[in-house]
């Protein structure tokens, strides 16, 4: 399974690469991994709702270049399904069942995802209600899917 993982902006912290970089390592085991930067838009504090939009749409462009058609997208949106962990890992494992080998997760920047990566999207994914910076959403997002892949493997994994 090839797995990718498209996110707007780098990360800075040193905290943050170093789990990246853990998990990144543990999935080698699993799954062909990419991680994808595409650079993120300065917006100005007090921007207004068509500057968001021209900030969004800007950043959706970048994304939607690294996308094939034959990629299964999953982007993270609060308004998305919500799972747990054990039916996140069956939802993977029937997506490689059905001829889904290649599955691209995206990770928007602070302001969120545009309307044409929506709408490309194949579904939408929340891990909560709440908002988590982009860096520290890739870290869960990759312990989720690593947590994923143990499950399917029938590994045991802290719960």
């Amino acid at each position: 399974m090839n797995v990718k993982i498209l996110c707007v902006g780098k990360i800075k912290e040193k905290f943050y690469k170093d789990a990246i970089s853990e998990y990144s390592k543990r999935l080698s085991k699993y799954c062909s991994l990419d991680i994808v930067e595409v650079p993120d838009e300065k917006t100005s504090e007090n921007a207004s709702d068509n500057e968001i939009n021209i900030v969004k749409d800007k950043e959706g462009e970048r994304i939607l270049k690294h996308l094939k058609d034959r990629d299964y997208v999953v982007s993270l949106a609060i308004e998305g399904a919500q799972k747990d962990s054990v039916s996140f890992s069956k939802h993977i494992e029937n997506l490689g069942i059905s001829g889904k080998s290649s599955i691209v997760f995206i990770i928007g920047g602070s302001l969120g995802l545009s309307n044409e990566v929506l709408k490309r999207s194949d579904e939408l994914l929340s891990f909560s209600k709440m908002t988590f910076p982009h860096q520290l959403m890739r870290v869960v997002l990759l312990e989720q899917i690593y947590r994923a892949m143990r499950i399917m493997n029938n590994e045991p994994y802290h719960k």
